[in-house]
């Protein structure tokens, strides 16, 4: 800081940015970072587990959404913090590899960060609390295949109960089990068993305000969110055989900037039985392949429409590219590009195709049914308004995320806590044998694990220390790893009773997500500011 004279002599101060903002560096800069991560991770502690609540965020235009879903809490919070953003991207992760699990792993990160702050007050090098992490996590990732028990495809009931243990905490567990079935079934119809792969472009996801949440159904086929073109329409056509066109039913337009200028009415005329004429070719064209609907990514107007419903040529227009695609698929259809090309052959087909319409503002959709290949289905969503019909979307989007990881690998472990406190009591076992320094980080890395279900029971109304405690207990004198939380007060911890499954591709995920991301925030030991150097 330094005093200045204007030109008339009056005095100011220039205050130089450089040296307020300046760096921080090792330990401070350290506990500066974890405090950062702590207080995100502290806002989706109490969204874990089937008590867990919910958070109401605002956007800025006034929309309201209400979830406890962790990727999108995180993704709609406005963080501004790079170490809070490297915790977004880490929910983010597990959302996209694992589609379930979003608010654990980030539960878990915040517990081995507070963990790991404790070790470097007591002098513990940053990266040797980093290896003792990376030795624990390939210790439980390991035990965790030990304890994890096989299931067979055709036993859909595990698929269902693994299903509601995801949608346990959600908004859609009134319809509980019908949801489970929902997401089960829609993977089961898509899925390929011989190479154990599921494509979830194929199921899609529609929703309509009005009607209740049990309402919500499994259509296998697809539902269009249009109408036909014209009222007077047949609204049912039996045995369909559609053309799928990306062409527009118009006349060609030019494509130069001249102006077409028409002098006389016999013109005007000529003109308009030459646009009759060329839409009357393109509809026989249509009707000589045995076509009786047409599908259109584009749209068309007035006279066409009226020309088609004068043939008895049902339609519907602006049809999306993505809808298009896998209306191709479902009804073995290929999509025409010019007239000049449509022919018999690539005409698909459906066994039903009729419009329905819902509540008293009458909107109207088409639903494809019985095509003769159905994989591609689509899950219809109904409820009271638009936020509970986005949260059950987002609910069924992980049952149907977590589905498709036990056809990839049909293995599974118990929730409540169970693996956590399994996988805690096992490390802290090979800790002992452990001669190095990073025993300790181990030893930190096993409390964080009972974290999770800390977190857990105290989001259930039960006093967290106790429970996990008792748990614990049970598990070492019992040598059970499926004993955890009850969570639900049914009055028995044992989850497999209570059917409370995961994933063990999502568990062993999380786990090496959240020691991933740990570890680049402990070797981070200076932070350099914007204006630091100037």
């Amino acid at each position: 800081m330094s005093l200045a004279f204007d030109e008339y002599g009056r005095p100011f101060i220039i205050i130089k940015e450089g040296e307020t903002k300046g760096r921080t560096r090792g330990l401070a800069a350290q506990k500066a970072n974890i405090m950062a991560a702590k207080a995100v991770c502290n806002i989706l502690r109490t969204s874990l587990g089937p008590k867990g609540m919910d958070k109401m965020l605002q956007s800025p235009d006034g929309d309201v959404t209400i979830t406890n879903d962790g990727a999108t809490i995180l993704e709609q919070m406005r963080v501004d913090n790079q170490i809070g953003k490297l915790l977004v991207e880490l929910s983010k992760s597990q959302d996209d590899e694992i589609g379930d699990g979003t608010t654990g792993v980030v539960v878990l990160a915040g517990a081995l960060l507070e963990k790991a702050e404790a070790l470097l007050e007591r002098g513990i090098h940053p990266m040797r609390v980093a290896e003792g992490f990376d030795q624990a996590a390939t210790i439980a990732v390991k035990h965790l295949e030990d304890v994890a028990d096989t299931f067979e495809y055709q036993d859909r009931e595990s698929l269902v109960q693994v299903a509601m243990t995801t949608l346990g905490s959600k908004i859609v567990n009134r319809a509980h089990r019908p949801m489970a079935e929902i997401a089960v079934d829609a993977v089961l119809a898509v899925a390929d068993m011989e190479r154990k792969d599921v494509n979830l472009d194929l199921i899609k996801m529609d929703g309509k305000v009005g009607g209740k949440l049990e309402d919500t159904r499994l259509v296998r086929g697809i539902v269009v969110d249009k109408d036909m073109s014209h009222p007077q329409m047949p609204k049912t056509i039996k045995n369909a055989k559609l053309c799928i066109l990306t062409c527009p039913f118009e006349p060609p337009k030019p494509k130069t900037k001249h102006k077409l200028e028409l002098e006389t009415v016999q013109a005007y005329q000529d003109m308009q039985a030459a646009e009759k004429e060329y839409f009357i070719d393109m509809i026989k064209k249509v009707k000589d392949t045995g076509c009786n609907l047409v599908i259109c990514q584009w749209g068309f107007d007035d006279e066409a429409n009226h020309l088609l419903m004068q043939n008895d040529l049902p339609a519907i227009r602006w049809v999306g590219g993505v809808e298009i695609e896998l209306l191709a698929i479902a009804c073995d259809a290929r999509i025409v590009p010019r007239f000049s090309e449509l022919t018999a052959d690539k005409l698909g087909s459906a066994g039903s195709v009729h419009e329905e319409s819902f509540g008293t503002t009458k909107d109207r959709m088409v639903v494809i049914e019985d095509c003769p290949n159905s994989k591609a289905v689509t899950v219809f969503v109904r409820g009271g308004n638009k936020m509970v019909i986005d949260e059950a979307k987002r609910s069924l989007h992980d049952a149907i995320c977590v589905v498709r990881n036990l056809v990839r690998t049909n293995k599974i472990v118990y929730g409540g806590g169970a693996s956590e406190i399994a996988c805690s009591i096992k490390i802290m076992e090979e800790s002992d044998k452990v001669g190095s320094i990073e025993q300790y980080a181990m030893r930190a890395f096993a409390d964080a694990l009972e974290m999770t279900p800390g977190a857990l029971a105290e989001n259930s109304g039960l006093n967290s220390i106790e429970t996990v405690a008792a748990v614990k207990a049970m598990q070492i004198r019992e040598g059970k790893s499926f004993l955890g939380v009850d969570c639900m007060h049914k009055g028995t911890n044992d989850m497999k009773e209570q059917g409370v499954f995961e994933t063990l591709i999502g568990k062993q995920q999380q786990i090496l997500l959240a020691v991933q991301v740990v570890r680049m925030i402990l070797k981070i030991d200076d932070v350099i500011q914007p204006g630091a150097y100037q």
